[in-house]
């Protein structure tokens, strides 16, 4: 099947619609089949939390997860102002040779885990002007989902639940009118729980799916991974084919004319 539009971030088109992270995790090891069997091209990694070469001497994800392999998508998760993501992102093109795609997060309080959009919205024009390509985690917020995408974001990255939550697609309605008005990449982002949750994105018609949680916290998470894999496809596969109408009563599968009486 000929998808007639690919997901293409950044000017780099991507055959895999799942974006995968690389916490929580046993190990390396771990991180590693879980990532293969997810069959995702680009895998988020939190600065803050991960060596990608800052602490010389300790174990190095990129010996796991080399660049020439995966398109790695630094992110700034941890981080709770605008000045400290920038710099954290401006880190990451440091480490990783020029590096310019980046996943941002500005936290407002460390409950809930809900992106402060005042100081995302001044993380992302100040990225944008410095020439990051800035994929962007927020609210389910219409309005400000649009904002971000007119401000230059390459992918608007709306909440589907709090983070590590599990919970699935709460917000269906809204995150529906943000696709419906966008004209980037919409990546659902945070909630997903088990390979349904993943479907439904999809089904909506989202561009793709971002997870962590809901693989690595698996009790089989490699398994789990490869359940997501299919979840994202198949999803995609049946917002393109147009689902049923709903009907109130039922319809009968057969027709009715020609029926003996």
């Amino acid at each position: 099947m000929t998808d007639p539009r690919p997901l293409t971030l950044a000017g780099r088109r991507y055959d895999s619609r799942l974006l995968v992270g690389t916490g929580k995790y046993r190990d390396f090891a771990e991180t590693r089949a879980a990532i293969d069997a997810s069959g995702a091209q680009i895998v988020t990694v939190a600065l803050r939390r991960t060596n990608l070469g800052q602490l010389p001497g300790e174990p190095n994800l990129l010996d796991v997860l080399p660049p020439d392999q995966f398109t790695l998508l630094p992110n700034t998760a941890g981080c709770y102002t605008a000045d400290d993501a920038v710099q954290t992102c401006r880190l990451a093109r440091e480490l990783l040779d020029g590096h310019k795609l980046v996943k941002l997060e500005v936290l407002g309080d460390a409950q809930t885990l809900y992106p402060d959009m005042t100081a995302t919205l001044a993380a992302a024009e100040t990225l944008i002007k410095d020439g990051f390509d800035v994929m962007v985690y927020c609210s389910d917020d219409p309005i400000l989902c649009k904002r971000l995408e007119t401000m230059g974001c390459v992918a608007v990255m709306p909440l589907a639940a709090p983070i590590g939550s599990g919970l699935g697609i709460q917000n269906r309605y809204n995150i529906l009118t943000i696709i419906e008005n966008a004209t980037v990449p919409i990546i659902v982002d945070a909630g997903v729980g088990t390979a349904s949750d993943a479907a439904i994105a999809m089904e909506l018609g989202c561009d793709g799916v971002l997870m962590n949680t809901a693989i690595a916290e698996a009790k089989q998470p490699v398994l789990m991974a490869s359940a997501m894999r299919k979840a994202i496809e198949a999803g995609r596969e049946a917002f393109l084919a147009g689902r049923m109408p709903r009907r109130r009563y039922a319809s009968a599968s057969s027709p009715l004319d020609g029926i003996a009486t």
